[in-house]
């Protein structure tokens, strides 16, 4: 059987601002990119990016004509807020035409408040981390007051506190973990919860038909037999504290990518056999289900979307067997009442991945030199469900 997507389901492919629109000067990420600052992993800078910033417009009629509903894309705070409380009203026009262009274009825009990257000026281990963030949100209300229904206050929080822990590491010089992740600086993830919050009350205070949530990172830990308790101890501060923030949200992003098996001493690598993505990471499209289901047992009642779903690979082929493999899996879990209300591919272009272009996830190219765009098979497959809205076959 083709499973039908239901009325309304978000059907649609996300960006983030950074990692697209270029130039991004005065941002922290900037500063890593070009030795200021940062952990000595950046292999090359952002630079123009994909010149989303002015190529906005074809980006939107792209997937507009390959028949995605919705586009999932942040606002950039570095240039709302570039110093301590100096708005610019240029940018916030900016943004503000984007959520208007989307809406022309029949795409239903979901904005992202904060997608890793910030003012150079702003640290979230600061004590008014919270206090900063809900001001900007505020300030941001012009962007979002009308024509937006969906909006997230800030992107993976489990990794952005995952990373002050690796920073901890690093200036102490203490030992990397040989698999898995880092423990999260736990001062930074309670700031993070904080701040989420503070940033809920603020859109609600200005908009209040918009519906708030955050996305999280599911690492999907698969326990050996006998390593239960042990997994549910690992995930706790780096997945579930971040799930459990959500509890009282509108939605809440599941971000889904691979698996993490645990066993009796901790995380283990990938299968020496499995195949592996540009990322390294094990390809496990069913991943995504798992994730879906772990968060729905965690939060229930919470409605679900996914935000980001997608394979860092160089044969498009693969994308569209990982994607497809991926929705079954959600469709199966919507089946047995899972509550899933839309679904974003990650990403909509090649872009930056944090310190280098060579893992392409996007369903469109992005050429390095002339910017130009070219949608892959992968794109035209995808977007055609959100005119069918028929999901992959179910065997």
């Amino acid at each position: 059987m083709h499973p039908l997507l239901p009325d309304g389901f978000l059907w649609g492919a996300s960006t983030s601002a950074h990692q697209t629109e270029g130039g991004n000067t005065n941002s922290d990420w900037w500063l890593m990119e070009h030795g200021s600052t940062g952990t000595g992993h950046i292999k090359e800078p952002s630079g123009d990016a994909c010149d989303s910033y002015h190529r906005w417009r074809e980006d939107m009629d792209l997937l507009a004509g390959l028949g995605f509903t919705d586009y999932r894309f942040s606002i950039e705070w570095a240039r709302i807020e570039p110093a301590p409380g100096e708005f610019s009203r240029a940018a916030l026009d900016h943004y503000r035409r984007m959520v208007d262009g989307a809406r022309e274009r029949g795409l239903r825009p979901m904005l992202t408040l904060h997608h890793f990257s910030t003012p150079a000026w702003f640290s979230w281990d600061a004590a008014e981390s919270a206090e900063l963030f809900a001001r900007y949100v505020a300030a941001a209300a012009p962007v979002y007051a009308e024509g937006v229904e969906h909006m997230c206050t800030i992107n993976e929080p489990n990794m952005i506190a995952t990373m002050a822990g690796f920073i901890q590491l690093l200036t102490t010089g203490a030992a990397m973990p040989e698999a898995g992740l880092p423990e999260p600086d736990h001062a930074v993830s309670q700031v993070l919860i904080n701040a989420h919050r503070r940033a809920v009350e603020a859109v609600k205070a200005h908009a209040p038909h918009v519906r708030t949530g955050w996305t999280v990172a599911n690492q999907v830990y698969q326990p050996l037999p006998g390593a239960e308790h042990l997994a549910a101890a690992y995930s706790h501060p780096r997945e579930d504290l971040f799930l459990q923030a959500a509890a009282d949200d509108d939605w809440l992003g599941v971000q889904s990518y691979t698996r993490t098996r645990i066993g009796p001493d901790g995380p283990l690598p990938a299968p020496p056999d499995a195949e592996r993505t540009l990322t390294g990471w094990e390809y496990y499209p069913a991943a995504l289900g798992h994730a879906l289901r772990h968060t729905a047992a965690v939060v229930p009642g919470v409605p679900l979307i996914v935000t980001e779903n997608g394979i860092a690979t160089a044969d498009d082929t693969r994308r569209v067997a990982y994607t497809g493999a991926a929705l079954t899996g959600m469709a199966e879990a919507m089946a047995d009442g899972v509550d899933v209300r839309g679904y974003f591919h990650w990403s909509a272009l090649d872009n930056y991945e944090w310190g280098t272009y060579a893992p392409t996830f996007g369903l469109i190219q992005v050429d390095r030199e002339t910017f130009a765009r070219t949608p892959k098979p992968s794109a035209a497959w995808l977007g055609a469900i959100g005119r069918t809205r028929a999901l992959p076959y179910l065997p």
